[in-house]
């Protein structure tokens, strides 16, 4: 397949080609004056009526229907405009013929679930992409901040990560809720980046500048991807070292919030490198509400560095083979002077792409620890209770080979295997002191296939993977006791898919899909317990794997001519085995859960995503879940059945404005509502609803520096995010203020 089909993604390419590029001598259309070109999308088919403005939004020349322009030569830098496409800024300079290319927005070519690039019109999984742009111009600072333009996705409170405890940072989507374990996959260049030990994902991990865009896959995708993927595949797509380039970002605002982040690369030859790095970090905000706190509350915060290295060589059919490294150092302040945390995480990559097979050797190790305490009732002393120290290494090695058969048959196989030993040192202060020492091993590996068919206005899919989960050499010394030998899991698990969609129309298309998913238990589940606030949860060694079967159904419609489009599913999954924190006790001050696998939840609701462009200079974006989630079977407390699932919310929608003058510059609004919910299994601690508005603007001054700023929660609602059992908000009004310097493609 094409190169630019195989990247994927919402993004806007662009490649300034010359025909005469080398010579010496000008081209006959610049000679006079004048620079002509043409304008063709991803297919390589001709943009017609494309509108070419100059720098002060002046019309300077509409393409033709062949795709050709002919401009007056030194217009500079540009911005194209057409019709379903993203606005594209280009520098026409050098010699004529110009070749512009722009990649479809709306109806975007994007790496699904299925592996295989496919139009999301005709892709029977429900795709939602935020490209460059998008990520850049989000009101929020932190990645999952940027991802709740998403109707869905939510973590496991409504608090940002730069704020949350990382055991609340695990993903929901399509109502499925989460514990401190994600739900969903994530997967920074097709390697997998929940966290080793707990399944929660590290959001300031990853450099923004390094990110392109991010694709997000709702439903079910173990069939590809193994565990951890019941509720969709979160792929972020990192920035390739194909330019010489050279960006710096930083801004400052409220609550002392500072984001400074560059990335530079070079490329000579077949060889490129690239180096991007980022510091993050608020003084944050005391999550109590303002009636329930004491004196030793104060504000929880992070202060983050990152950093990513890459270094490619250029293979021939657009291939290459690379070596990547990645380190994390985090620290944060939970709310009180005792709780703390800290994250030392390194993750290193090779791998290849070369023609239709891809490889990936990955690795990670890890050195986390926390802090828990007991806080009186009166809020005005706390005593520290236990000292946890988490180290975990993780070796894993993936690859996957495609082929296509005649025009419309592509086959697929793949596999995947590695190999997690973590362990939980805990040290008590209280109660029967000493230490607690759990060491385990987990290991998955996977085989996988699929094959899509596509005739005429058709798309066929069919896929299946087998899995082997182990949890082994589980042992757990405590002081004065025996060793304990811990229960062993082993379980083989079989994930089919299929999916179809027809081609009603050139810009209508049906889609319906159906899966088998499961998520293995992580260690932290098993075997470590848990604090949140003044919520303790403890673990299970007995967990089994969660089971999970859906199916989804709905319509696609794109509307060239008023620059539109449209996608509405029908969802509804069961999980059988889910891993909840059941309620043991609770009194004003305190919680005591335990992990246990419940009998059966369900999520059914529907789900829309829109796009829109009604004027060259405006575009409209967003989205609406209704997620009816329930639990629908627990023999063992009957009376839990009907309850909704703890921290999702029933309805849920997102709205993104964005207005673009080249004179002017860019606002970009961002609205988002979401109903009520529970913040626990038992639905007493209800979470009212809440809007919150956020927005960007920036302005250029010349091709090189912009200036934005960046407001949150503009109206300073206060968003209830979790009862622990104590109140605790969301984040209150943060606005910021920055700087972008870019040199380069």
């Amino acid at each position: 397949m094409d190169s630019l089909f195989r990247r994927g993604g919402l993004m806007v390419s662009i490649l300034l080609l010359a025909a005469q590029l080398g010579q010496t001598q000008q081209s006959p259309g610049s000679s006079t004056g004048r620079i002509s070109g043409a304008i063709v999308d991803a297919r390589n088919q001709p943009v017609a009526g494309a509108q070419i403005l100059g720098s002060a939004g002046q019309l300077l020349g509409t393409t033709a229907a062949d795709g050709s322009f002919t401009v007056p030569a030194g217009s500079g830098r540009v911005q194209i405009v057409a019709a379903h496409f993203e606005p594209t800024s280009v520098n026409l300079e050098g010699p004529s013929p110009v070749h512009v290319l722009l990649e479809h927005p709306l109806e975007s070519v994007v790496v699904t679930a299925y592996r295989s690039p496919l139009a999301s019109g005709d892709s029977p999984a429900s795709t939602r992409v935020l490209n460059t742009q998008q990520l850049r111009q989000a009101a929020g600072i932190s990645l999952d901040d940027k991802l709740r333009q998403v109707p869905g996705f939510e973590l496991f409170r409504r608090t940002s990560s730069l704020v949350a405890n990382p055991t609340t940072e695990g993903v929901s989507l399509r109502g499925l809720g989460s514990t401190a374990a994600s739900r969903s996959l994530v997967v920074f260049d097709e390697i997998p980046i929940d966290d080793a030990f707990g399944g929660w994902i590290h959001w300031e991990e990853l450099p923004t500048l390094a990110i392109h865009s991010v694709e997000l896959v709702r439903g079910g995708a173990s069939d590809l991807y193994g565990s951890s993927a019941i509720g969709g595949v979160i792929s972020i797509v990192p920035v390739r070292p194909d330019a010489n380039r050279f960006q710096l970002s930083t801004s400052g605002g409220s609550e002392s919030t500072t984001d400074d982040s560059l990335l530079g690369i070079l490329k000579l030859g077949k060889w490129a490198g690239l180096v991007s790095s980022q510091v993050i970090a608020t003084d944050g905000y005391t999550l109590i509400a303002p009636n329930f706190r004491g004196p030793i509350d104060q504000p929880s915060n992070v202060h983050a560095q990152n950093a990513l290295t890459e270094f490619d060589h250029g293979l021939s059919h657009s291939g290459r083979i690379f070596l990547r490294g990645s380190v994390l150092n985090e620290n944060r302040h939970n709310g009180t002077p005792v709780t703390i945390n800290s994250t030392r995480l390194w993750r290193y990559a090779g791998g290849a792409d070369w023609s239709n097979l891809v490889l990936r050797l990955y690795g990670d190790n890890e050195h986390y620890s926390q802090t828990f305490s007991s806080i009186a009732a009166s809020r005005a002393s706390e005593t520290l209770t236990r000292q946890g120290k988490d180290p975990a290494d993780e070796l894993g090695a993936a690859g996957h080979w495609h082929q296509p058969v005649g025009t419309h048959l592509l086959l697929l196989a793949g596999a995947d295997i590695h190999d997690v030993r973590a362990a939980d040192y805990e040290t008590l202060f209280t109660g029967a002191r000493g230490y607690l020492n759990t060491t385990a091993r987990q290991r998955q590996s996977g085989v996988y296939g699929e094959v899509l068919f596509t005739p005429p206005a058709w798309t066929i899919s069919a896929s299946g993977r087998v899995d082997h989960f182990s949890n082994f050499d589980a042992n757990q010394f405590k002081t004065a006791t025996a060793p304990i030998k811990l229960p062993a899991l082993n379980e083989t698990v079989f994930d089919p898919r299929i999916g179809i969609t027809r081609r009603i129309t050139s810009w209508m298309a049906l889609n319906a899909s159906a899966f088998r998913a499961y998520r293995a238990p992580t260690e932290n589940e098993l075997y470590r317990t848990g604090q949140v606030g003044q919520q303790t949860t403890q673990p299970n060694p007995d967990l089994r794997s969660e089971r999970a079967t859906g199916w989804e159904a709905g319509v696609h419609t794109d509307l060239p001519a008023i620059g539109s489009t449209v996608r509405v599913s029908y969802f509804w999954t069961q999980i059988n085995r889910p891993i909840t924190a059941l309620t043991l006790s609770s009194t004003p001050t305190s919680t005591l859960l335990k992990r246990e696998n419940l009998g059966q939840i369900e999520s059914r609701g529907v789900s829309l995503d829109f796009a829109s462009r009604p004027a060259s200079w405006v575009a409209i974006e967003g989205g609406y879940q209704y997620a009816d989630a329930t639990v629908t079977s627990y023999a063992q407390q009957p009376q839990l059945v009907g309850n909704w699932i703890p921290q999702v919310a029933r309805n849920m929608a997102t709205t993104q404005l964005r207005f673009s003058k080249p004179r002017l510059g860019l606002l970009s609004l961002q609205g988002r509502i979401s109903g009520r919910q529970f913040d626990d299994d038992a639905n007493l601690f209800l979470l009212h609803s809440y809007f919150r508005l956020g927005a960007y603007a920036s302005h250029d001054f010349g091709r090189h520096l912009v200036a934005f700023a960046a407001g949150d929660n503009l109206f300073d609602r206060s968003i209830e995010a979790g009862k622990t059992p104590t109140l605790t908000l969301a984040s209150p009004r943060v606005a910021r203020f920055g700087l972008q310097i870019n040199f380069g493609d």
